[in-house]
């Protein structure tokens, strides 16, 4: 008798969900398949109905990101605000939990190195000289920071409302930090 999709699907996500909050948690070396199998509430011979490994666990979880953040980006008007469309394609992918857990602590370098190649952010950034010798340079400074500061925001449950954050990298990209650092004071302007 063959399962329900909707079954598969609910018990594919329910290991999914178990391992990104145990990924957020600790690194991936120290997550085993029995401790993902027992908070899902399933044995690890089930575990192995939808994945090989915990590696091809975290490569299914990073490859569904990366397509729903292209299908996002795709479908969308790009503003003149690029660098919050950025954030919104961020955003509202599926789950903020497992981008949390991907790009947290115990996140793979990989991942972010893979998601500044394989999202096209540089179409969000206006006017950049594509033939200048500075323009590698400068895409890698505007994606990075946009991704430190996207991962940072996450990391503080996001303290600031998404239209703060936009206004503060706006700021930032604009003017540098000098306008929020007067004299070893904060300027909360």
């Amino acid at each position: 008798m063959k399962k329900q999709p909707e079954i598969t699907d609910k018990t594919r996500q329910t290991f999914i969900n178990v391992f990104c909050d145990l990924y957020s948690q600790k690194p991936i070396e120290k997550i085993s398949i029995q401790e993902i199998a027992n908070k899902s509430g399933y044995n690890r011979s089930t575990f192995y109905q939808y994945f090989t490994d915990i590696y091809a666990l975290l490569d299914y979880v990073e490859e569904s990101v990366l397509k729903s953040i292209n299908e996002e980006m795709a479908s969308r008007e790009l503003s003149t605000h690029t660098f919050q469309d950025a954030l919104q394609c961020l955003e509202n992918t599926e789950e903020i939990s497992v981008l949390k857990a991907l790009l947290g602590d115990y996140g793979s370098v990989h991942f972010v190195e893979r998601l500044k190649r394989e999202i096209p952010f540089e179409r969000l950034i206006a006017d950049f000289p594509t033939n200048d010798v500075l323009a590698p340079y400068l895409v890698e400074f505007y994606i990075s920071t946009l991704l430190s500061l996207f991962r940072l925001w996450i990391r503080n449950g996001k303290d600031l409302s998404s239209e703060e954050l936009v206004k503060l990298i706006d700021s930032l990209f604009a003017n540098g930090i000098k306008p929020y650092y007067i004299f070893g004071t904060v300027n909360e302007g």
